[in-house]
């Protein structure tokens, strides 16, 4: 390892020459400096592809730079020009495979050819697409009940994809649909669901052209949504109050330099987005919203007190909302005591946020995962709703809410209904389109699906897409889970560590990637939805495939017949890999809301920005919602004591995208060439004794007693509140318990996770890894 540090300051702002270097080097990385430049201006482009990246929609396809700089990490990563084929893995046994990281495996290239798992030898061997098919087939035909199969799904599936692959899997038995909304913005679904009416956010692009006020929570736009910062670099240049709340002191939400505007680029210049930042303790929305709540509900006795006009919108809560009286008396109820220790911030802080919000007349609250993976995150998002149904900011322009999704098609996927808990008036038109009954019992979640592995209630799981065994919470016990499976399934574009976690019989089957050229032009093209929430324009892609097409296609529906042999939705015709003719279905579901197609994408309607409440109270709920004093956390520090517990959030980093990782760096934060970091404030590494640079071991504290570490971690010193820490995932993933999970949505609670700190204990025989992707990134 090199004795240069990897912790250097960074001065400069989000965006800027940063970006634009980034990017250079990441298409020189893949090998398609050129190439890769002429696919970039295509993305986004009415003849081009939707960007592969986040979920932040864009405008109107017709700008040439319509990407950032992680959007064209995700275009290089999936248009490089290397290549993992069949002698890969006959170089490298899976053994082999596994001790490199996950940079490294993604590194190898796109996957070109169907492989089987030899067990004699431990390799990954070639197979014809027909016998994987034949062996996908055998084994679930051999099952004694659909519900024994999973079906995992990622968000880079199109909408026509992920409808028929529903379909198939419904007419097979089983709602056995976990997905990445389990783990990331299930808890928004659930809450705005129940309270709202719909499940989805309720703003447009448009009105980040006219609110005056954007609240930002949990959340991380410079890494995690970079062309969120041209909305919000525009809000601020034009005035609006941008106000954060975040426990970690962010650069997307200081400073962003737009790498398309030539002034800022030859000044090296900036714009500052946050007018106001509010450093909150890890866990303390809830706690931070309800009391600004109070604030207004004192602040609105007092003005009405004294002759003045109400501060809140009663016309709208007396139309449009209920629950309000109920609300009022738990809010009024809560002591400040409680909400400043909950929060992390002092009353003439929570006052002063308070006050910002009273000043916005078209307010628009957005919150990312660090909301929505703790205990109590649906009460959370409920409370941020309240806040907004106070003085009407729903249903109008300017204004609403935004839960900012990060994946690009993960919305997509749960309005084609890949959802374990399928509405019964969703199958019944299942029933009536296809000619089949439905399962209608619910399936596995996430955490229920790995629950279902580990004790031997499913024997296939078949993921579409993404990397499981990677994004899941408590690694080691996922692994167990998917070992115990007679059969593992991967379709995907490159080689990742959840190929290599494999049940008795594996495959792994290459498929097209969003850059790529669909045979016989645009009625091969599939969506994409985006946040907004929009329907993307049509991909047709590009590029070269790395797979070849026509054997699968042929092979797909003999598999088809093969695992339902009387079928009479799927086989016969659905598998046929024409996106038009599932197109022609989707509008068979006006649920759905798929109008004839267009090109240049569609936008879906939103029964509350109408105003118009689709849940059991027929309006929009005020929740009341206790600030809790009774989460893992506190149970952890009651339970040891005087010794410092720490609460963990997992975060990315800047050169990593969900799972993968695209690079070393995590450039804002100022770490270069490591991932193994922990962030943590000055005062809590002098408590411990320590001092930055020192490597620690990490063990989480749970009620259920298992004990999990995660070691080797070096110390940075980083503003973050006390007591709170922060460090990548999936390197902290082993220490997320599965049995903890979000009340209501089952979110695995990876935001909070409370943890003791240790100096770090090197295991006998342990020797430094010769390079950090050689051959591994843990230190054993």
């Amino acid at each position: 390892m090199s004795n240069k540090s990897p912790i250097r300051k960074y001065d400069g702002p989000a965006g800027g020459w940063g970006a634009l270097k980034s990017v250079a080097t990441h298409l020189l990385e893949q090998d398609i400096a050129v190439s890769g430049a002429k696919t970039l201006l295509k993305a986004n482009q009415p003849d081009g592809f939707d960007c592969p990246g986040c979920a932040w929609p864009d405008r109107d396809h017709t700008s040439t730079f319509e990407f950032c700089e992680n959007g064209a990490k995700a275009v290089a990563a999936e248009a490089t020009r290397h290549r993992a084929g069949p002698e890969l893995f006959a170089q490298y046994s899976v053994a082999q495979l596994a001790a490199y990281s996950d940079h490294w495996l993604e590194n190898q290239g796109r996957l070109t050819t169907p492989m089987r798992y030899d067990a004699a030898s431990d390799h990954y061997v070639p197979v014809t697409w027909d016998d994987a098919f034949a062996t996908i087939a055998g084994h679930l035909n051999a099952l004694p009940s659909p519900d024994e199969a999973i079906f995992y799904t990622s968000g880079r599936t199109s909408n026509e994809a992920a409808f028929l692959y529903q379909l198939f899997v419904r007419e097979y038995g089983t709602n056995n649909f976990p997905d990445c909304s389990n783990m990331c913005h299930e808890s928004s679904g659930t809450a705005l669901k129940k309270q709202i009416g719909v499940g989805k956010g309720t703003v447009s692009l448009q009105d980040f052209e006219e609110a005056d006020g954007i609240f930002i929570f949990g959340q991380n736009p410079g890494t995690n949504h970079p062309r969120m910062l041209g909305e919000l670099r525009e809000a601020s240049k034009r005035g609006a109050r941008i106000v954060s709340f975040n426990p970690l002191r962010e650069r997307g939400l200081e400073r962003f330099a737009d790498p398309q505007d030539k002034v800022e680029m030859a000044t090296y210049g900036s714009t500052r987005i946050s007018s106001d930042y509010f450093q909150l303790k890890i866990g303390g929305d809830l706690a931070t919203v309800k009391g600004m709540i109070k604030h207004v509900l004192e602040r609105d006795v007092e003005v009405t007190g004294n002759g003045g006009a109400s501060l809140l919108d009663h016309a709208f809560i007396a139309e449009h909302t209920t629950g309000f009286d109920a609300f009022v008396t738990d809010v009024m109820a809560e002591t400040w005591e409680t909400i400043v220790e909950e929060s992390g911030l002092d009353e003439a802080q929570l006052r002063r946020a308070g006050e910002l919000y009273l000043s916005c007349e078209r307010l628009i609250a957005c919150w990312g995962m660090g909301i929505t993976q703790h205990k109590h995150s649906v009460a959370t998002i409920n409370m941020l709703v309240n806040l907004l149904l106070l003085r009407g900011h729903l249903g109008r322009p300017g204004a609403g809410a935004c839960p900012v999704r990060g994946h690009s098609n993960v919305q997509g996927d749960r309005t084609m209904m890949i959802y374990e808990k399928p509405p019964a008036a969703f199958l019944d038109r299942v029933r009536d389109v296809f000619g089949f009954e439905p399962p209608r019992e619910d399936g596995f979640d996430t955490v229920g699906a790995i629950e279902a592995m580990i004790d031997g209630r499913a024997k296939v799981f078949f993921g579409m897409g993404g990397n499981f065994a990677i994004a899941t919470p408590d690694s080691d016990a996922t692994a167990r889970g998917l070992r115990r499976c007679d059969l593992t399934v991967h379709v995907t574009t490159k080689l990742n560590r959840s190929h290599l976690i494999h049940g008795r019989d594996a495959l792994i089957l290459p498929c097209l990637g969003r850059t790529e050229i669909r045979p016989a032009g645009r009625d091969r093209r599939g969506f994409d939805e985006h946040g907004a929430p929009v329907v993307g324009h049509q991909s047709a892609g590009l590029g070269h495939p790395a797979v070849g097409t026509g054997d699968r296609r042929a092979a797909r529906r003999r598999d088809a017949r093969r695992a339902q042999p009387h079928s009479v939705a799927v086989a016969d015709r659905g598998l046929r890999p024409h996106p038009r003719t599932h197109r022609e279905d989707l509008r068979r579901f006006p649920r759905l809301q798929y109008p004839r197609a267009r090109a240049r994408g569609f936008r879906l309607s939103n029964t509350a920005r109408d105003r118009n409440w689709v849940n059991p109270a027929g309006k929009a709920v005020f929740f009341a919602c206790p600030v809790p004093t009774d989460n893992p956390i506190h149970r952890a520090r009651r339970q040891r004591g005087t010794q410092p517990v720490f609460n963990l959030a997992t975060t990315r980093s800047h050169d990593q995208y969900n799972t993968t990782i695209y690079g070393l760096n995590d450039r804002y934060r100022g770490v270069f060439g490591e991932r193994r970091v922990l962030f943590i404030g000055a005062g809590d590494i002098a408590a411990l004794g320590l001092q930055a640079g020192d490597w620690v071991d990490l063990e989480s504290l749970c009620d259920d007693g298992v004990r999990r570490q995660a070691k080797r971690f070096l110390l940075v010193e980083y503003n973050i509140p006390q007591g709170c820490l922060a460090a990548y995932y999936p390197e902290t993933n082993p220490l997320v318990p599965l049995s903890s999970f979000a009340d209501e949505s089952r979110t695995p609670t990876s935001k909070s996770v409370p943890v003791i700190v240790t100096p770090h204990a090197p295991e006998s025989g342990a020797q430094a890894p010769r390079h950090r992707d050689i051959p591994a990134d843990v230190v054993r």
